[in-house]
């Protein structure tokens, strides 16, 4: 990834922690209130949300694509301005994924790379990961191993594990000294930023609250994607010269008939890359 030096001073550290480890955190993306706004508007859903297949392992991807605050939350000023300062000045989001561990539940999230299984060109991509409430280590909060973004691109094994949240329960095959990760403990509001190479995971729930969390995924519009012939973005900043992937709508309504239409076409092509060699299509 070549990364983008800022003008000025306001974000060398993030781009100099970003290089180093392969990471960066907290940012403090919006404040508590927002955030917690946020959340209301997500546990204010759950009624339309129940029933409906939104993702793979009951999870909530491409949230903005169908809800409206979602989409508000992918365009934050606060997240984007410090994503430029890694990836430039033209963004797109090629997906987006609520992650809700509930109290003193078991789901977990295994050692894994994120790019394994996405069928891009290069590595030119950021994950941001929004917290919407408390996320700490009793809550199950993400871990990192600092520098594995240098590492190449793993071997990964398949378990289908029915307590991990990723769809096909990926693991890689690597020891990991548990006591060289760090914990990404945030505040409601917070954010952190991850390269997509880095080893991370996430532990199970064992406290009382709810842990609620956005992750999404910002990429280069001169990515390309290697394993379909037609993949989705949504223009969140700049321009696309380039033209390789389709342009997403923003959602007018939550869970509309278009952009549930658009969902469905993002799942299928995504899930062809995804589940690539696994024997199954979705889960």
């Amino acid at each position: 990834m070549a990364l983008v030096q800022p003008a000025g001073n306001g974000y060398k550290s993030v781009v100099g922690q970003f290089t180093r480890d392969g990471y960066y955190f907290p940012l403090d993306a919006m404040s508590r209130d927002e955030a917690m706004a946020f959340r209301a508007e997500f546990d204010a859903l759950e009624t339309e949300i129940a029933g409906r297949r939104l993702g793979n392992r009951g999870q909530l991807n491409y949230a903005h694509v169908t809800m409206p605050f979602a989409d508000r939350i992918v365009r934050h000023r606060g997240i984007l301005d410090v994503v430029e300062t890694i990836l430039g000045p033209d963004l797109l989001v090629w997906g987006s994924t609520f992650f809700t561990k509930e109290p003193h539940t078991e789901a977990f999230v295994s050692w894994h790379q994120d790019l394994r299984y996405w069928g891009f060109s290069g590595d030119d991509e950021v994950a941001g990961w929004v917290a919407l409430g408390p996320v700490r280590e009793e809550h199950g909060c993400m871990r990192f191993v600092p520098g594995s973004h240098r590492l190449d691109i793993l071997e990964h094994r398949d378990t289908f594990d029915d307590a991990n949240f990723l769809s096909r329960g990926q693991e890689a095959v690597i020891e990991i000294d548990e006591d060289k990760t760090v914990m990404v403990e945030l505040e409601p509001g917070q954010a952190s930023l991850h390269h997509g190479p880095l080893l991370h995971a996430s532990g199970p729930n064992v406290s009382d609250e709810r842990r609620v969390g956005m992750v999404i995924n910002y990429i280069k519009p001169e990515m390309k994607q290697l394993m379909v012939d037609r993949d989705f973005c949504t223009l969140v900043r700049g321009q696309d010269r380039f033209g390789h992937f389709e342009h997403v709508p923003a959602p007018q309504a939550n869970f509309s008939s278009d952009a549930m239409a658009w969902h469905q076409r993002i799942l299928d092509a995504q899930n062809t890359v995804i589940f690539d060699g696994a024997g199954v299509t979705e889960t």
